[in-house]
């Protein structure tokens, strides 16, 4: 009979049982907790974590039973071929990481899993008959590890709350996967939806290790280059309190339009201006940084980190890069016959005059170059047609060759 919810239980019933404090161990709080869920419907707040109990609940709507049998049987291979083509951006953003991520766990019995959106695993550790009885079967590409296929487990909550989280041992929701330990963190991409979720399993043994914290920092890494390969055709901003965080998991970074338009911003960037991940169609590089498209152009020429002070007063590092032309895989800046200002004075953002000249001198030389070509100069700059325009009418200058 599946068990009920705290709904159909009164709250005299819950009172007559042991109190959690006299459950010194995990397993006895959580052997606690599924009793009073699953036997008495009472739901054990603060034996479990929230999360685990959320996920406890919608196993239960959905007609789930504790004791079923499961399957690890992977998808068709016509699925697993598409599931791995759609996700080939991803992976490929995610090579460098999960190979790092590999070595680190190679002295310990932690698997390393990548899965889809929804819950499909693209990568994983490669696992041997010693492993335990459990995770070779698991660990493979192909296997749906989702909530919907396992249950209650540290991948599908992540994927289901967007945060880091631990599911521990009898936690799951199914007792066939009981000796498993997790921990999980989503991926995000450009539009801030879940990309995919990093786990890192154990069986029959707890983390020797902060679990949490590791599979938070790599999983930021992998976001960050998967953002920036979402993102070539933007300016890409890079920003720390410190230079040597830049290039780091803990590096902001945003990503600049041709109007100057912030399309996204990462979790660490949001943190560094106290603005949300989800910025609004409004939201202008000017308005965050202090800096327009022009001095962003100029930043990405100079090609080496600045300290600039923002808006808000808070002095950052600074370090852009060009946009990127969609037929090369590379992520260095395009700079192929594309004008530098290497040999010029030390150009300074914090500095408006200074800026404003490299911003003009930067603009011409590339229109000279183009030989007056405005069109081809707006997509050497990565900017608009419109802005150039707009800046050469300031400057005064005649009307420029068009296509």
């Amino acid at each position: 009979m599946p068990a009920r919810t705290p709904a159909h239980r009164s709250t005299d019933r819950s009172t007559a049982l042991p109190a959690a404090p006299f459950f010194s161990t995990p397993e006895q709080r959580v052997a606690l907790a599924r009793e009073r869920f699953f036997e008495d419907g009472v739901r054990p707040s603060g034996l479990v974590p929230e999360t685990v109990i959320q996920s406890w609940t919608r196993c239960i709507g959905a007609r789930r039973e504790p004791g079923e049998r499961l399957s690890f049987d992977p998808i068709t291979k016509a699925r697993i071929a598409s599931t791995l083509a759609r996700n080939r951006q991803l992976l490929e953003a995610a090579k460098e990481d999960l190979s790092q991520l590999d070595a680190a766990l190679a002295g310990t019995r932690c698997k390393a899993m990548l899965t889809s959106h929804d819950g499909v695993i693209v990568h994983a550790t490669p696992t041997a008959p010693g492993d335990g009885g459990l995770m070779p079967i698991v660990a493979r590409v192909g296997v749906d590890i989702g909530e919907a296929t396992i249950g209650t487990g540290a991948p599908g909550v992540a994927a289901r709350t967007g945060e880091v989280c631990m599911v521990h041992g009898a936690e799951h929701f199914f007792t066939g996967i009981s000796v498993m330990y997790c921990a999980a963190a989503p991926i995000r991409d450009t539009r801030g939806d879940i990309a995919a979720v990093l786990d890192l399993s154990s069986e029959a043994e707890m983390f020797r290790f902060d679990a949490a914290s590791m599979v938070r920092l790599y999983a930021t890494g992998i976001e960050n280059r998967l953002l920036e390969a979402q993102s070539r055709e933007h300016v890409l901003l890079r920003f720390q309190a410190s230079p040597t965080l830049l290039a780091t998991p803990l590096e902001g970074l945003a990503a600049v339009a041709g109007d100057g338009r912030v399309a996204w911003i990462n979790g660490s960037g949001a943190s560094l201006l106290g603005c949300p991940r989800l910025l609004g169609w409004d939201a202008y590089c000017e308005t965050l940084f202090g800096l327009d498209i022009e001095a962003l152009l100029v930043l990405a020429h100079g090609g080496r980190p600045l300290a600039h002070r923002l808006p808000n007063g808070l002095v950052l590092w600074l370090q852009a890069r060009l946009p990127l032309r969609g037929s090369e895989r590379t992520l260095e800046p395009v700079v192929e016959a594309t004008p530098t200002i290497a040999d010029e004075p030390d150009v300074d953002p914090a500095s408006p005059t200074r800026l404003e000249d490299a911003n003009r001198s930067l603009i011409e030389r590339t229109l000279a170059e183009c030989k007056g070509n405005v069109s081809r100069a707006a997509r050497r700059l990565g900017v608009s047609r419109g802005l150039l325009y707009r800046r050469l009418a300031e400057w005064g200058h005649g009307e420029a060759e068009t296509p």
